[in-house]
């Protein structure tokens, strides 16, 4: 088909150009699309060579035993003429549309090969174009439609049976019959394999999206860790330096030797916090757990007591039973607890409060109690603390993450309490 534009070179009589057409050249794609319109090439080469090869038997009288042979030829046959030409080549080129319609082709090539038999011309190759067909129908349709193919196949056979009477004995039938079920049977074969083939690669597929949604899962998770950890870190050493600066301002003209000290507090509290902060992002630039740093447990407890007295806060620790290594998720939630809540109480009820840690080990649990006598007596925030944040929220996800309870509240008596339990396995 030509192709055409519009060209604006015309003009008419009143001076205005009009759009004439002109042909233009197909392109390279255009050649590409419409042999992509038609059969593949490989089943258009297949039906030339098989068009060529079952005239070739028919027409050259070298080939005649060997067509004999094959049993392609009566035993009685006509001189080749057009019109056994034409009948042998109509048996023959439609497999280069087998992949479109097998079953329709396998019907119409069964006809021209019944007229061959019965004008007593040789057939040629169409008994194995037949088959050909046949093997792309069980293979490219499914068993209702593959079944189908195999009777045509069989009613093809008997027309021939009928028609040319004499022309093979049982062991022939036989051997027909099982090349056709062998046919047959490779077709289904084939068809299993690819249905087999493409199952494998769609759970493939689908075990490659639910690895990628679990990695996105674990990033969401690991990156909800580490804020946890940032924020229960900044939330501390800020809280205890935002003390020690408004302690230091207070006396810094009175008392300078007790300003200097406090500064060099917050100096050395800055230190160690960004020191534990390059600890934790230190996870997102090597995923090697075994460049982590070592993270903090119960083992340090005593430490950031003795912290929290030197930011003013008078904090004293207490274990209650036989302290034993405990899971390192839970050894750092517990440490992470005990932090959170002596910041609250620093930032909340002020240095002047009281405050005490106690943990009790149990045989299949850990208690982690925190509470202070509330300091202020007009209850109020110490100076530099703030009323909310996500502390309480990180606290709530640590201890429901390792399946504990927890209790977050007022003290009897005045003052706040957080009580924290984590449940053990034996042997922990």
């Amino acid at each position: 088909m030509r192709r055409s534009r519009i060209s604006r070179s015309g003009k008419d009589k009143t001076g205005r150009s009009t759009p004439t057409l002109c042909y233009v050249p197909p392109t390279l794609a255009d050649l590409r699309s419409r042999l992509q319109a038609g059969p593949p090439l490989g089943d258009a080469v297949l039906a030339l060579a098989l068009t060529a090869a079952s005239l070739a038997l028919i027409t050259l009288p070298g080939l005649e035993p060997l067509a004999r042979w094959l049993g392609i030829a009566p035993a009685v046959t006509r001189p080749p003429d057009a019109t056994g030409l034409v009948l042998a080549a109509l048996c023959t080129l439609p497999v280069a549309f087998r992949r479109s319609r097998p079953l329709l082709l396998l019907a119409l090539t069964t006809l021209p090969e019944w007229a061959l038999h019965s004008l007593a011309h040789p057939t040629g190759l169409s008994g194995l174009a037949a088959l050909i067909l046949l093997y792309t129908a069980s293979a490219g349709r499914g068993l209702a439609m593959s079944l189908l193919a195999l009777g045509m196949c069989v009613v093809r056979y008997a027309g021939y049976v009928l028609l040319v009477p004499g022309g093979l004995f049982w062991r022939g039938h036989l051997a027909v019959g099982t090349v056709i079920a062998l046919c047959w049977l490779i077709g289904r074969t084939t068809r299993l394999r690819r249905a087999y083939l493409a199952e494998l690669e769609e759970r493939a597929a689908r075990l490659e999206r639910a690895r990628e949604a679990d990695t996105r899962a674990a990033r969401a998770e690991e990156r909800s860790r580490i804020a946890r950890e940032l924020h229960d870190v900044v939330a501390h050493h800020v809280s205890v330096m935002t003390v020690q600066a408004a302690a230091a301002r207070r006396v810094l003209d009175n008392a300078p030797d007790a300003a200097r000290d406090a500064l060099t507090a917050i100096e050395q509290m800055g230190r160690a916090a960004l020191a534990e902060m390059r600890n934790i992002v230190g996870v997102l630039r090597t995923g090697d757990p075994a460049e982590r740093a070592p993270q903090p447990g119960m083992r340090d407890l005593p430490a950031l007591v003795e912290q929290m007295r030197e930011a003013g806060l008078a904090a004293r620790l207490r274990v209650e039973g036989v302290a034993r290594p405990l899971p390192p998720g839970i050894d750092l939630a517990a440490y992470r607890l005990v932090q959170e809540a002596l910041t609250n109480s620093l930032r909340h009820a002020g240095p002047s409060a009281q405050a005490w840690v106690t943990v009790r080990y149990d045989p299949g649990e850990l208690t982690v109690h925190v509470e202070d006598d509330g300091g202020r007596p007009d209850g109020k925030p110490a100076a530099g603390g703030t009323g909310g944040g996500h502390g309480l929220v990180g606290i709530r996800e640590r201890v429901a993450l390792y399946g504990g309870r927890l209790r977050i509240g007022p003290r009897p008596g005045g003052g706040f309490e957080v009580r924290a339990h984590f449940p053990l396995k034996d042997g922990t």
